[in-house]
């Protein structure tokens, strides 16, 4: 009988361990919700405030690359703009001064051979100015 009722101690024993710790397990998963939804709350008010923070820079982002890109565009027309504009549309002041800076003689009339020779540089517009200049001056033939 001693045996029995030792067996049956072990069993209230047992059977209140038991409760014990199914107590203690409850208690440790309600904790660990408590403090695991406390952190889903921190991880998902740290997410939203990164996050508005990461998509206004990224619109800042597309706004100055937007402004780069005009920028772009707008040098690439000026100088299209200035490569044409670069081209020289004045005829030379002093033909003469022109003529003896080649080794070309002016001092008597000058051949229209010789004189398209010189003005191999000029546009045609240019060569049509001093032709006409040199023309009223006399000095082609």
């Amino acid at each position: 009988m001693a045996t029995e009722e030792t067996m049956g101690l072990v069993a209230e024993r047992l059977s209140a361990a038991s409760t014990k710790l199914e107590s203690l397990l409850a208690d440790m998963e309600e904790r660990h919700a408590h403090v695991y939804g406390d952190v889903q709350r921190i991880v998902a008010t740290a997410e939203g405030a990164f996050g508005e923070q990461r998509e206004a820079s990224r619109q800042d982002l597309e706004r100055k690359l937007m402004i780069a890109e005009q920028t772009i565009a707008s040098l690439q027309a000026q100088m299209e703009a200035n490569a044409t504009a670069s081209v020289r549309r004045t005829a030379v002041a002093n033909p003469v001064q022109m003529f003896s800076k080649t080794g070309v003689d002016t001092v008597g009339h000058l051949d229209a051979g010789a004189l398209d020779a010189v003005l191999i540089g000029l546009s045609l517009e240019q060569r049509i100015a001093v032709k006409a200049k040199m023309a009223r001056a006399g000095l082609l033939s």
